[in-house]
Parts: C-alpha cells; structure tokens; sequence
C-alpha cells in the first residue's frame, strides 16, 4: 500500500549496506542477463564485487581473499554449464558472505555457581554504556537478574548515564564515588554474590583512541575479575576504524566476541564484514538503534540475505511475534478470510504494525521490495496522518466506505487536518489492497494457506535462508528463487 502523503523527492538517510547493496544488485543483473556465461565475464562481474566491497570499507586482505574464495567456485564447470549460471553464482556469494561474517554465536558461558561476569571494552564514543544497558535488558528477558557496573570514571557523567538506564531497566546498578575501576569492578562481584545477582556486567572505561593507560586499565580489570566473557564494543559506522581498533584490543586481550553498534546509521557496512575475519571471534550481537530493545543476536545468514536485497523474512516474522496481538491480528486476519476487511480493522492493523518499528525497515525485510525503496521517503509520520483520516471517520463510513461522496471526504479531511486528495488516495488504496487481499485468498485460502502457515511457523531453526523449506516458502509467495 502507498503513503499517499509520503515526499518521495525528499532526501534520505541510506541504512545499513544499501549503497552495497545497489552495487551488488547491479553487477549480478549484468550477469544474469548475459546468454551464456564464461570465465572471463564471471571475473569482470566478479571484479565489480570487489570494487563495490571496498567502497563499502571492507578490509583490504579480507576484500581480496572473499573474491578468490567466489572465484575459485564460480569459474568451475558446474556454474558455467548450469542453467542458470547467474543465479549460481549469486548463491556461491551468498554463502561466502555467511562464511564471512558467521557462524552465528550468541551463546555466553554461564557459570554454574556464582555470578557470570561479562567485561565490555571499547573506545569512548562507541556506544558502550548503552549496550550494558541494552544487553541487561536483553538478558532480563531471558530470566536473568543482572548487575550493572560503573566502572568508567574517566568519562564525565559515565556513572550517572549508567544509573539512569539502571533505574529505567529496573537493573541495580553498583558504583562507587572514587576509586580504582580494577577494585570497583572486584567489590562489585563481591556485591552481586551477597544481594543473588546472577550476571555481572561491566561498564569500563573507554578513550578516544587506543593508549597504553587505557590497556593497562582494562587488562589489570580482566585480571582482578576473571571475567567469562570479554566483549569488544565497536561503533559500526567507524568503518575501517572499528577494524583497526579491534585489532588492537584483540592483540591485549583474550576477547570472546564483537557488539557492532549503530547498524542502523549512515554507515557503509565494511566493520560488519571485516571484524570477525580479522579479529578471528564472532561478531556476538548488534545494536541497531536508540532504543534499549534494539539489540539482538547477529545472524549472519540474514544479514548476507539482506545484503543481496533478498529481504530478511524471519526477522520479520520474529518481530511480529515479539510485537503483535495475537487477538487482534487473528481477528484482522478471520476479516480479510471471510472479505469482511473494513477500515476499523485497518486501524487496529496500522496500531499493530507501529510496533514492529519503523516502516521503512520493516518494508526492507520483504523479499524483492528492500532494493525498491531506494530513494523513496517512507516516513513514519506518515502513519499517524492515515490513522487521523481514518479515526475523523464515522464508524458506519469505517465500515461502509462505500458511502463515501464528496461532502463526506470534505468533512474527513478537515477533520484530520488533510487535504480531499489525501482521504480520496487513502480510500483508493484501500480498495486496491481489498482486491489484493481476495486475490491472496485465492492462493492462501483452504488447505494450502494452512499449509503454507505451517511451513512458515517452522523455518526458524531449518537452516534459514538457505534452506530447502525458505526457498520454497519465498517461492510461494512470488518471492525471488535462488
């Protein structure tokens, strides 16, 4: 459905990978629409691959070696003589990029007894005090009782940032006025065994760049604590920078796995690439926006799908459980099943999908429609302007629209503090969204949609997208077929 009221000539901010994107989606177009495929156009394509990874700031040696390691399986017999050569070798990609960037690895080495201690190191400004307070949510959610330590005390206003997202968490939060951060971090251990915490997580200090005070810091932390975890903070849009500085701490400490933070920005995707081919540990969560809950598990076989703009769909799905009403989205759903769908469900629809995040980034999860919001404007305040046009309806018109004549639209739009040519779109799309709905029908409907939910139900766990079940689902669904 379009946001009628949507600049779509107003610049915007590119996510994540989308400039790779666009470049990689070009190369392989060139090559897939070649009749025949040979050694020598496999490596023009290839080269064009290299080039746009380098300009998304991967690592040199790590560009060169990826690119030897496609070629050496795209140039064989099997891909060149395959019927579809193209599409060969955008998998033979694919699976490099999870290689690359992969295996997942969220897994944290608990402690049978006592207090399991997480150490996160990282440079000033990489967004480490926030990432403690986003992994203490994450693991509240996971029935742990963390324990949040301002271990920082070179950073102005470090201790009380810390004690903020404490207090907002519900996550005590242990500091000290003064002090050595090696002995804080010592009696804050001390703390957590007397008041039953079962994880310690500890906010060191940071620097603006790699010194040898701040090594000595950290190691001297390490070797008080015996911490079982040692993350290493990285601030994503840094690009190379965040390579280089990984590099570092890895050289100093034993460190167990990366946090990339701020996926979400204006960034070229390079450190997400480079990082665990250089450091040699796995990239173990990321960060991928303000808000506390925006952190995850990093899954390198959905980021690779979502750097080929293949979409991300079990993303999707798990933020729509994690986000919808179940009541609401089945009584939507037995709406559009029975061709009853009238804009009181569209509201509770729209509530619904504000949930999940923003549009634009649920949108780029769809297979085959991320690399079509290139330049196009989806504003979230979009949103709340449709909703105004619908809730300046009566609530025969909500379930009537039909009725809709000129004085009505006249009356809705001033109401919503809109144009008549906003509520005329609105009450356009919304027909064309109907037929789609009875068209989906048809192909959902009966036994094959129930099958097809169930297939859907089971891809988490079945080798993601680079399974037999995802490939058939996404097929099903006129999704692209790899």
């Amino acid at each position: 459905m379009r946001f009628p009221l949507a600049d779509c000539n107003s610049p915007i901010v590119e996510s994540m990978f989308e400039s790779i994107t666009e470049k990689l989606t070009a190369a392989f177009s060139r090559l897939t629409s070649r009749g025949k495929l040979t050694e020598a156009n496999i490596q023009e394509g290839l080269r064009e691959v290299r080039q746009a990874l380098l300009e998304a700031d991967v690592n040199f040696k790590v560009a060169k070696d990826f690119i030897a390691s496609v070629t050496a399986k795209a140039v064989g017999k099997e891909v060149i003589e395959s019927i579809r050569p193209g599409q060969q070798i955008v998998k033979i990609v694919h699976d490099e990029l999870v290689a690359l960037m992969g295996p997942t690895d969220g897994y944290i080495h608990w402690q049978s007894s006592g207090p399991t201690v997480i150490l996160m190191a990282g440079l000033q400004g990489s967004g480490k005090t926030t990432t403690c307070g986003k992994l203490a949510k994450y693991l509240v959610k996971k029935g742990k009782r963390p324990l949040l330590v301002a271990a920082d005390v070179q950073r102005p206003a470090a201790i009380q940032q810390l004690q903020v997202l404490g207090k907002d968490l519900g996550v005590p939060v242990y500091a000290e006025p003064s002090g050595r951060p090696p002995k804080i971090c010592e009696r804050a251990i001390g703390h957590a065994k007397e008041t039953d915490r079962d994880v310690v997580i500890l906010d060191t200090a940071g620097r603006l760049h790699i010194d040898a005070a701040l090594m000595q810091e950290v190691k001297e932390v390490a070797d008080r604590t015996k911490p079982d975890e040692i993350f290493l903070v990285c601030d994503a849009m840094t690009g190379q920078d965040a390579v280089n500085s990984a590099s570092a701490f890895h050289a100093q400490l034993p460190l167990t796995g990366v946090v990339l933070t701020k996926l979400d920005g204006d960034a070229r995707g390079g450190a997400a690439m480079s990082v665990k081919a250089v450091t040699g540990k796995p990239i173990k969560f990321v960060g991928l926006g303000e808000k506390l809950d925006e952190f995850d598990e990093f899954h390198p076989d959905r980021m690779a799908s979502r750097i080929l703009g293949m979409g991300d769909v079990i993303t999707l799905v798990e933020k729509a459980q994690a986000s919808l009403e179940q009541g609401k989205v089945e009584k939507a759903a037995e709406a559009f099943m029975k061709d009853q769908f009238t804009f009181v469900d569209f509201l509770e629809m729209m509530q619904q999908v504000k949930k999940m995040g923003k549009m634009k980034d649920i949108l780029s999860m769809i297979p085959g429609l991320g690399s079509q919001l290139k330049g196009v404007d989806v504003d979230d305040k979009d949103i709340g302007r449709i909703e105004a046009i619908v809730q300046s309806m009566t609530i025969t018109e909500r379930l009537h629209p039909e009725l809709f004549n000129g004085s009505r639209r006249k009356r809705v739009a001033q109401g919503s503090g809109t144009s008549v040519e906003a509520v005329n779109q609105l009450l356009r799309d919304f027909q064309q969204m109907r037929k789609m709905m009875k068209q989906m029908k048809g192909m959902m409907g009966g036994k094959l949609g129930r099958a097809k939910m169930a297939q859907f139900a089971k891809l988490k766990g079945k080798g993601g997208p680079d399974s037999e079940a995802f490939r058939k689902f996404q097929g099903g669904l006129g999704g692209p077929k790899r």
